[in-house]
């Protein structure tokens, strides 16, 4: 009776790591999808410069980074987790530390629009892998591979931006990226696997 007990009562802790894991994946990517729109509304008011918006683009394809490497085989331990949220912490920093150190930018430039647009859609990729999550249609397997694309799409942001100016060829090259990504997101959503 008691090694009954016990075995129910590791079972019942799988199941509560498994769901508190799911639910760790789903607030960091929450995390990914507030921090872009929070670049982006920086952008938007004048707070940000196109450059200030590519270093912080820099620190999100760390991030990506990070959870594409920690989530690769479909898990991240409690110590990827922590490392995880620090780097999400000092990039909220950051974020926070560059919309208030008096420099800003012209939102209405063709250079912080286009910027703009890119975060933009950041935003809208970061969101639909939530919405994986939250449905089952991605598996944490495949939210790593998508974190992989969208580092690489966050790079080529950061590199556009780091001279302050994001030229109209710069965001052909970033859209085409775009793309791809938001091709990717739309058949891991749909290949039947569920997370």
């Amino acid at each position: 009776m008691k090694r009954t007990a016990v075995s129910l009562g590791v079972i019942a802790a799988g199941w509560l790591s498994t769901a508190a894991f799911a639910q760790t994946v789903q607030q960091d990517q929450q995390r990914d999808v507030n921090q872009q729109q929070r670049i982006e509304n920086g952008l938007k008011s004048g707070q940000l410069s196109t450059r200030e918006a590519g270093q912080l683009e820099r620190q999100q394809q760390h991030i990506d980074k990070m959870e594409a490497h920690d989530l690769r085989n479909g898990s991240m331990s409690a110590s990827e987790q922590a490392r995880l949220t620090a780097a999400q912490n000092r990039a909220s920093a950051t974020i926070a530390a560059d919309k208030h150190n008096g420099i800003g930018g012209n939102p209405n430039s063709a250079s912080s629009q286009r910027m703009q647009a890119d975060v933009q859609r950041n935003v809208n990729q970061q969101q639909r892998v939530a919405n994986g999550i939250n449905n089952g249609s991605l598996t944490n397997h495949e939210v790593g591979s998508l974190e992989r694309g969208q580092a690489h799409v966050d790079r080529k942001e950061a590199n556009a931006a780091a001279n302050g100016h994001v030229g109209a060829r710069e965001q052909g090259r970033i859209q085409r990226s775009e793309n791809r990504q938001s091709a990717r997101v739309y058949r891991k959503k749909h290949n039947g696997r569920v997370g």
